[in-house]
């Protein structure tokens, strides 16, 4: 396996789990219902998974790396904002 794909799927996953807690978080604040916060997690983890599992064996790398930068920009607007 490149070391890329290992570099991007790490970044990838720290932004991201970021993300998923900010996501958590704002989701707790506007509904108040842990069932909605649990459900927007399972959601959102299923799909870091994905992304994941997909860089690190078929993306291309511009795609990638894209996917990268816009998860970690995602992610620093969320908290900046919030």
């Amino acid at each position: 396996m490149e070391s890329w794909r290992i570099i991007a799927t790490t970044l990838l996953g720290v932004s991201g789990l970021v993300l998923v807690l900010v996501t958590m978080a704002k989701v707790r604040d506007r509904t108040g219902s842990a069932t909605s916060v649990a459900v927007s997690g399972v959601v959102a983890l299923t799909l870091l998974g994905l992304l994941g599992l997909l860089t690190t064996t078929v993306l291309a790398a511009p795609l990638v790396w894209t996917l990268v930068i816009v998860v970690g920009a995602a992610a620093s607007v969320m908290l900046l904002v919030g």
